[in-house]
């Protein structure tokens, strides 16, 4: 019965001491005041199939770990503590797995104190009543943006329905009191300094020079071409041609006619044509403006 007894006590002995060699810990402090942080460390006196614990702790938190150290064939794996709440707080026994045998390691207390305040030594204030924040920029800025916005609106509204409209009446005015050749050629001569196929703005370009056109067929001949297609237009010319109510060629209403092709395969992105062929058809625009004329009569000659 001694000799059980005795290898049991052996038993046990050489398992303590078997898992207190494996697995060790340490602390930096057992005593800290409340938010001061101290180190906590786990030393595995192996390195191959170790699994290290997640620390689950009461009362303390942990702020930090570092990467495990591989030195002298130990693991070594460093965290970092603190605790927020007085009081005295374990550090509970972690199990660490060797080879798939678990080992144990003590537990450790750690002491978390408040600090200690001296209220003799601290000056005592009367209450300071609620103060209001000076004023930055940031408090107006959103007003200052919506003005802003608020004042550019009413300027372009302004630019674009009066300053704007003035000019194109003035102009207008301008334009009605010169004959309808002269103000044709006018306005000819004002498109080629906008420069407009020059910087790819081919379709405003014979969208303004076809409207030239159709401005001088109403003034000249009385027809309201700002109003009837291109092909209407080509149909009441050709009538009065027939008729021999205007002065021109057939050649000039073909011109005409294919001025007017352009600017419409221009207008629906179907062409593009080259700077020769832009040239041209401004060229021909002149034409027709120099050679489509009404027909003077016997009798309009008498009153003359």
């Amino acid at each position: 019965m001694k000799k059980h007894i005795l290898y049991i006590f052996l038993f046990l002995t050489v398992v303590g001491f078997s898992q207190t060699s494996m697995v060790s810990t340490s602390i930096e402090t057992s005593s800290i005041r409340i938010g001061e942080q101290f180190k906590y460390k786990i030393v595995v006196n192996e390195t191959e199939n170790v699994i290290l614990p997640k620390l689950e702790l009461q009362g303390l938190e942990v702020i930090d770990s570092s990467k495990i150290d591989t030195i002298n064939n130990r693991l070594i794996q460093r965290y970092i503590l603190t605790g927020f709440d007085s009081g005295a707080y374990y550090i509970p026994q972690q199990q660490v797995f060797i080879k798939n045998q678990a080992y144990l390691t003590d537990s450790l207390l750690v002491n978390v104190a408040t600090v200690a305040v001296d209220t003799t030594q601290v000056k005592k204030y009367p209450i300071k009543t609620i103060k209001k924040e000076p004023y930055v920029f940031d408090d107006f800025k959103v007003y200052i943006y919506l003005l802003i916005a608020a004042l550019f609106i009413i300027g372009f509204w302004i630019y674009w329905f009066v300053i704007r409209k003035r000019k194109v009446e003035e102009e207008e005015e301008t334009y009605r009191a010169l004959p309808p050749y002269e103000e044709a050629m006018y306005k000819l001569n004002a498109l080629d300094e906008k420069l407009l196929w020059q910087n790819n703005k081919t379709k405003a370009y014979y969208s303004e020079l076809t409207e030239i056109i159709r401005g001088y067929i109403e003034r000249e001949l009385h027809v309201p071409a700002l109003e009837k297609t291109s092909d209407e237009i080509l149909e009441t010319l050709n009538d009065f041609y027939k008729a021999n109510t205007i002065t021109t060629s057939k050649e000039t209403l073909l011109k005409l006619k294919g001025l007017f092709q352009e600017a419409d395969l221009v207008k629906f992105a179907k062409s593009k044509p080259l700077a020769l062929e832009i040239e041209e058809d401004r060229k021909d625009a002149a034409a027709i403006v120099s050679d489509l004329k009404p027909k003077i009569s016997k009798n309009d000659d008498e009153l003359e």
